[in-house]
């Protein structure tokens, strides 16, 4: 008898934990996912988040997991790997970068500039306008801020969120300084048990592939002759297995659909192996 997977209501969620300080990009992601009161845990790591909720010292996480200008958070797909999480949704954030800096100082005053690697990366063509200003990298945006404003520096400025500049009473120099306007991050919501997708639904799954030719295209096959549209594919090597792959899948529909759930079935004779990271609601 197959046993039946209690399913978890997204509206019991109480807390999230998020990588970084107040005023983070995901700490904005989970108050844009929710959109209702719900208690913010910060977390110094991504690796942090996903323990504090198998933990269940919070009840669900929140990780950035690819930027529609940089591409992939590669960090966060292993860790989607070796935790035993389910993915319950996901948000994309249109990320509006600021340039902040304590009360009196200008532009002209600057020497330095801090945020986290691809923030700066993200704001590159707006740095290299100023003058005589160095670009270091930080942990994370708002933990960026946060040093400016606690060490009263005067010839430093951070990148980091609008809401950073309120938490911690800096001055906005520049607003929107991102290279290209079309700067959106999507973030996976994780959590102890599956949701009930519904039917605008996304899932997303790992597998490893056996060392036969043609081994990928009978894997992706599977979902081809079934009209199932991809949505993204993402390999990562095998710590210890030197140019053997993990495949992280996104495809459209949910394991509660006939034709995916055939697909996976068939995927699981093909496949070396096949991992479930969540059916979830798709952000529209």
């Amino acid at each position: 008898m197959e046993r039946r997977i209690k399913l978890l209501d997204v509206q019991t969620i109480r807390s999230i934990a998020f990588q970084g300080e107040r005023g983070a990009f995901s700490e904005q992601a989970a108050l844009e996912f929710f959109r209702r009161k719900i208690a913010l845990l910060p977390a110094p790591t991504f690796e942090d988040v996903l323990k504090l909720v198998e933990r269940n010292e919070v009840d669900s996480g929140i990780l950035p997991i690819e930027n529609s200008l940089h591409g992939s958070v590669l960090e966060n797909y292993d860790l989607l790997q070796h935790h035993r999480l389910s993915i319950i949704g996901e948000v994309k954030l249109r990320i509006v970068h600021c340039l902040l800096a304590n009360d009196g100082v200008k532009l002209d005053d600057l020497r330095r500039v801090y945020s986290h690697p691809q923030a700066l990366a993200q704001c590159r063509s707006f740095i290299k306008r100023l003058r005589n200003v160095e670009a270091i990298p930080a942990y994370d945006t708002a933990g960026a801020a946060k040093g400016l404003k606690e060490k009263r520096l005067t010839d430093v400025a951070a990148i980091a969120s609008a809401q950073a500049a309120r938490d911690y009473g800096l001055k906005i120099l520049a607003h929107g300084i991102e290279d290209n306007r079309a700067n959106f991050t999507r973030f996976l919501v994780l959590a102890p048990k599956p949701v009930s997708p519904g039917t605008y639904a996304k899932t997303s799954i790992v597998f490893t592939l056996k060392n036969l030719p043609g081994a990928l295209f009978d894997a992706l096959g599977v979902f081809a002759v079934r009209k199932i549209d991809l949505h993204k594919i993402e390999s990562r090597p095998i710590v210890g297995k030197p140019w053997q792959y993990l495949f992280y899948l996104d495809f459209d529909g949910s394991l509660h659909d006939q034709r995916c759930a055939e697909a996976i079935k068939n995927l699981r004779k093909v496949a070396a192996s096949v991992k479930i990271l969540g059916s979830y609601p798709k952000a529209k």
